[in-house]
């Protein structure tokens, strides 16, 4: 009888079907069905789990029988053709035999389907993407916890005894409570030994000191192996910690000129954007802009959903989200993420003004600042002014146009695409 053992690396806390191991097999087709799936989804429903089909043909196992060794005999009823002796030539390739490809009448095997969770999925989904700089951490108003060993204790439950540190304790206490007494049982025995030695021993002396013996060691024997003083239990504290947080602020004209097309557009991308941030930071707070000639904080439903008539300055929401820094989100303590979406225009005497505040105020203070230009004519004085930042700022400050929803996952890919500049 042959034994296999298979010695592959198995995850932690994986069941015995080992579905990690599954996955780093077929993580082509996995990746391709993903991809699949991107395409036909809208952004609502980007973060579901997906089904995967495998042909059935790549999941195939070897099989491993035993042969038989020897001559053997076999009889085949109805052979009109062989006669005792003859050698059977072996079947041509595809001929004879079972098998589990599709056969005339239309049967066949079945491919396997499984099921991608969300958490699998947006692994696969976000595989090749990175953010920058994430570095920053804190420990004000955390509420993560670790828990840590800190030393022993006198008090604990059984199941935390520390046996080594026990016993080291009892040996100790053993040797300071009886070398006094075994130094002086030492001198006894030596003097009695020197008295009957003698030749003419002094046996009441002699009975005494055999007396003084049997009480010393008797005193001895009486310390306990180990006493309850001894037990050391694990000590464990809970620790709080470091949680890297985020801070997302959108902002978006909502002028006259920004439809509902380009608004649903900025929407999505934003919500891209957001998930992928979840992804990377234990707490994620969204800050919502919208600005025409002037600037707003909002919540999410009226910075989608509301819409303004009139020009469009965008200094404004630049300038609020500077004050919004300021007065809530210490850099120190915040990695800071800005989205900005626009169909491009902008009062001309102001784009220089955005491209100061940018360069200058702004994306020095950021982890990263990506603009979205949603239009289909040429670009305007906006986006030129911009592109100077971009030159200046290569690692912080990221732009790209987008012409219709097709573009949305293309651009948000080449906005956060993982680069040798992007630090951890």
């Amino acid at each position: 009888m042959a034994y296999l053992i298979d010695r592959r690396i198995a995850g932690r806390h994986k069941s015995a079907v080992n579905r990690e191991r599954f996955m780093r097999r077929f993580r082509g087709q996995i990746k391709e069905a993903v991809d699949r799936a991107i395409k036909r989804r809208s952004i609502k429903q980007i973060d579901s789990g997906e089904k995967v089909s495998i042909p059935a043909r790549d999941i195939s196992e070897p099989v491993f029988r035993q042969g038989h060794g020897g001559v053997w005999e076999s009889v085949h009823p109805g052979n009109e053709e062989y006669r005792r002796g003859d050698r059977i030539p072996r079947p041509r390739s595809g001929a004879g035999g079972s098998g589990g490809g599709a056969s005339n009448d239309g049967e066949g095997e079945d491919d396997f389907v499984f099921e991608l969770s969300r958490e699998e999925f947006l692994d696969y989904f976000f595989e090749d993407l990175a953010l920058p700089n994430l570095v920053k951490t804190q420990l004000a108003n955390t509420q993560d916890y670790k828990t840590t060993r800190a030393g022993y204790s006198v008090e604990g439950t059984p199941t935390n005894i520390h046996v080594v540190r026990s016993l080291r304790g009892a040996i100790g206490r053993r040797i300071a409570l009886g070398s006094p007494l075994v130094a002086e049982l030492r001198q006894l025995l030596e003097e009695k030994e020197r008295l009957e030695s003698e030749p003419v021993p002094d046996m009441l002396r002699i009975r005494e000191l055999e007396e003084q013996i049997h009480a010393l060691r008797s005193r001895i024997y009486r310390i306990p192996y180990l006493d309850p003083f001894d037990l050391r239990y694990r000590n464990r504290v809970r620790m709080p910690q470091p949680s890297a947080r985020a801070v997302m602020f959108c902002l978006m004209d909502v002028s006259g000129s920004m439809d509902e097309a380009k608004k649903d557009i900025a929407k999505r991308f934003f919500t891209l954007l957001y998930l992928f941030l979840t992804r990377n930071y234990d707490t994620v707070e969204a800050v919502f802009i919208r600005h025409h000639t002037q600037a707003e904080e909002v919540d999410e439903e009226t910075f989608f959903k509301s819409r303004e008539t009139g020009g469009t300055v965008v200094s404004t929401a630049l300038k609020l989200m500077q004050e919004i820094i300021a007065r809530r989100y210490p850099v120190a303590e915040w990695n800071l993420y800005a989205a900005q979406a626009s169909d491009g225009d902008n009062w001309h005497d102001d784009s220089p003004q955005c491209r100061h505040l940018l360069a200058n105020e702004i994306v020095p203070l950021m982890q990263y600042y990506a603009y979205v230009e949603i239009a289909e004519a040429e670009p305007q004085n906006l986006w030129q002014e911009y592109e100077r930042v971009a030159e200046q700022h290569k690692h912080r400050f990221a732009m790209q146009r987008i012409r219709g929803v097709e573009e949305i996952y293309p651009v948000f890919r080449e906005l956060f695409k993982k680069t040798n500049a992007f630090a951890y």
